[in-house]
């Protein structure tokens, strides 16, 4: 099955992306705790706002990272992981 890059992301209720300044990065907020993102899915996690599809997040990250191979498989994997962790819902 291939992925849908159609499909609108957005954080789960309960579920705040935000940067952090004691962390020193940005982070993702949830109610039981924190998850500190990397500099890839911090960038990828700034786009996600349940208005943009994924074409288009993967089509503004190209924009900022042209000649970036495989860009689009490593943003659907991040969409994949997050939707498997609970972070985002896929609609």
């Amino acid at each position: 099955m291939s992925f849908d890059r159609s499909k609108t992301p957005r954080w789960r209720p309960g579920y705040r992306f935000q940067y952090e300044p004691a962390q020193k990065g940005h982070v993702l907020l949830y109610p039981e705790g924190m998850i500190k993102l990397n500099d890839s899915a911090a960038l990828i996690g700034g786009l996600i706002d349940g208005e943009r599809n994924v074409t288009a997040i993967i089509s503004e990250l190209e924009v900022q990272f042209p000649g970036v191979a495989e860009l689009g498989d490593d943003i659907e994997q991040f969409m994949e992981v997050a939707r498997a962790q609970h972070w985002i819902e896929l609609g």
